[in-house]
């Protein structure tokens, strides 16, 4: 009689092979939902494959196909990491890329344990539970481990969906809770025919609702409509801190700044002057002071700056003309503004050869720099990857200001995605952003979310165009991210009462 046991085992294994390929395949959907590939409605599809994968799987298959899907999400979306590390590191090809593959392998993780959590918390087949697990480890990930890694947050992937409308109510991870939610039922409705009508009633709800509130205007404006000129120098990342460019570079940024006095805000972008503000502000900056009063231009120019110690170094933002001020960067890019973990992550400062790769905080507690006639919130690169530092100072500001350079990461995904990632920020505020950056992308983006006005990248440019001072506050500036996590946090774990109340209630049945 033929053994009827390997061929049922082959079959099984096939299967399950085919469950786990189908993971790290939505993985790589998944980063098609964000910019610049845009395809938005991928994104819900790729967290329903992956829902669907982890409903009969055990713990460590889960674990299996949640790190899968990391594999396939970060190992394309964060891609762009190895441009940095080789080509303006000066990594070699090998190291660059055993670099890329532990940043992005570490990321992966989070789908991974998500998937553990799911199927070890009996989620799996419970579209609120697997929807709040996956939405609280993406604020973990986002927020609280290493200063927080808000990148392919799903929410960012959704700023032209429906579920758009529900950005300036309750921010990314509110949104980002609504889309995993959605997946989930989306899941639920495959598998139960019985609730099958009131579950995809309660999915059309949520993307109705959704589309009807992308009709509300939060925030209004204040003044007339203001004149800015962002510029975008283009200076290439190897030549940028070389001493025999400085003054090229400094006399660049005078000269397209002189032709643009007009303006009532010129912005540059981020350590736009390769030097210390102690070795210019003598003899460059003192004189753009006087020209700005004389113009009746304010003048936002980034520079690292000296603190009161030698120890000391700021990233910070100079305002000239009618308000002189000072913002210096608060939230650091871990591995770029300063090493966690040392002395074991010395070895990557020293490999990737950052030279300014040890900043200072710069504090909560900052007053708003004030340009145009206007307060405005500052944000210096990374940091307008955080919604709650972009409401620390609402609803005085009137727009925000954000300084990047992405030069780091040349002609990758990266400067897209970041500026998707600004572009969350002003429909969470409800205000026009001004984005300058080095060789792109400098864009002017709407209260709406909408990019407005924008410079090609790679160019050496002058982006001009009018904003509009707004005032009031979105619902999501009133509150923040935080008690819309506590909430989350709240239900999940009434959720997981309930669950261990009814488990304890079967076994003692049983």
């Amino acid at each position: 009689m033929p053994n009827q046991t390997l061929p049922h085992f082959s079959k099984h294994l096939r299967t399950d092979f085919a469950r786990d390929l189908l993971a790290l395949l939505a993985g790589g959907l998944y980063t098609l939902a964000f910019a610049p590939f845009n395809y938005a409605a991928l994104a819900p599809i790729a967290l329903l494959l992956l829902f669907a994968g982890w409903r009969h799987a055990t713990p460590l298959r889960a674990l299996r196909r949640g790190y899968l899907f990391g594999l396939g999400a970060f190992g394309i979306g964060v891609s762009w990491v190895y441009v940095s590390i080789h080509d303006y590191g000066h990594a070699g090809v090998l190291s660059a890329a055993a670099l890329t593959t532990l940043f992005f392998s570490f990321w992966a993780l989070f789908p991974a344990l998500a998937g553990w959590l799911t199927v070890q918390c009996r989620a799996s087949h419970s579209f609120l539970g697997v929807a709040l697990i996956w939405a609280l480890l993406e604020y973990f990930r986002g927020v609280l481990l290493l200063n927080g890694f808000p990148w392919l947050l799903g929410a960012y992937s959704q700023l032209h969906s429906p579920l758009a409308g529900y950005i300036p109510l309750i921010g990314a991870y509110g949104t980002g809770f609504l889309l995993a939610l959605s997946a989930a039922l989306a899941v639920a409705v495959l598998h139960h025919s019985k609730r099958r009508y009131w579950l995809g009633g309660l999915l059309a709800l949520i993307w109705i609702a959704g589309a009807g509130l992308r009709h509300i205007t939060w925030t209004t404006p204040i003044g007339k409509d203001l004149q800015v000129a962002l510029i975008q120098g283009n200076i290439s990342q190897d030549q940028k801190w070389l001493p025999d460019n400085q003054m090229n570079t400094l006399m660049l940024y005078k000269n397209l700044t002189a032709e643009h006095w007009g303006a009532d805000v010129i912005v540059w972008p981020e350590t736009a002057i390769p030097a210390y503000l102690s070795e210019v502000e003598g003899f460059y900056l003192t004189p753009l002071q006087t020209e700005a009063l004389q113009h009746h231009t304010d003048l936002i120019v980034s520079l690292p700056a000296e603190g009161d110690t030698d120890t000391i170094m700021y990233n910070a933002v100079l305002t000239l003309g009618q308000h002189p001020g000072q913002y210096n960067k608060n939230h650091l890019l871990p591995f770029g503004e300063y090493m966690p973990w040392q002395p074991l992550s010395g070895y990557i400062l020293n490999k990737l050869d950052i030279r300014l790769g040890d900043f200072t905080p710069g504090g909560d507690q900052q007053p708003l720099l004030q340009a145009g006639g206007y307060p405005f919130i500052t944000s210096i690169c990374y940091e307008d990857a955080f919604g709650d530092a972009n409401i620390n100072g609402l609803p005085q500001a009137a727009y925000l200001v954000n300084v990047t350079n992405d030069a780091w990461f040349g002609d990758s995904m990266e400067p897209h995605q970041h500026l998707q990632i600004a572009q969350m920020r002003a429909l969470e505020t409800g205000r026009f952003m001004l984005r300058a950056t080095n060789t792109g992308l400098t864009a002017v983006i709407a209260p709406d979310g909408n990019i407005s006005a924008s410079a090609a990248p790679f160019t050496t440019t002058v982006l001009k165009a009018n904003i509009t001072p707004m005032g009031g506050m979105t619902p999501y500036a009133r509150i923040g991210d935080r008690p819309i996590v506590l909430v989350l946090l709240g239900i999940f774990l009434a959720w997981w009462g309930c669950q261990v109340n009814a488990g304890y209630k079967r076994g003692k049945i049983s």
